[in-house]
């Protein structure tokens, strides 16, 4: 299991306010960092550095893969990006300030963001049965989608746990 660096996110809404913290720090903006950076804005959602590297469906232009994993790796040494990981499938990475914590199907991979509300409740009452504190951030909460879930529960329970 990797384990997430625990650099404390920087709270980087936009791109720009990105390019201003990794200029603080005292490193250049090369044109893959712009493009990676632009990519994890533009997508929405965490997306895998394979589609980073095919251009985000043509929003940003397409990188060289290796290019696009180095500098995840310095955003995230930075605070600037997060990873998680969705089940059996590659890790995903968004903007650290992008503070959705996730639920994730084991079955199909889907994934939803717990309303932030849900996730406070979620995280207090582990907290009073077990004095952990839990984070949904970097592991997102397993389980199975409504339409995995239903399908079980036609199938009399019997469900085959397909990897990624």
């Amino acid at each position: 299991m990797t384990v997430p660096h625990l650099t404390p996110a920087v709270e980087a809404p936009t791109v720009a306010a990105a390019v201003g913290a990794l200029r603080h720090r005292g490193l250049r903006l090369s044109a893959a960092r712009r493009v990676v950076l632009e990519a994890l804005f533009a997508a929405g959602r965490p997306v895998t550095a394979e589609e980073i590297a095919d251009g985000i469906g043509g929003r940003v232009p397409p990188s060289d893969l290796a290019s696009v994993y180095r500098n995840l790796e310095v955003l995230e040494r930075l605070g600037l990006v997060r990873h998680l990981h969705l089940g059996h499938g590659p890790s995903l990475f968004a903007p650290a300030g992008d503070h959705h914590e996730l639920v994730a199907c084991e079955r199909c991979g889907a994934s939803a963001a717990i309303a932030p509300r849900l996730a406070t409740a979620m995280r207090a009452a582990v907290r009073a049965a077990t004095g952990f504190e839990a984070r949904f951030s970097h592991l997102p909460l397993p389980g199975l989608c409504p339409r995995c879930h239903a399908s079980t529960s036609m199938t009399g329970g019997h469900h085959d746990v397909r990897t990624r």
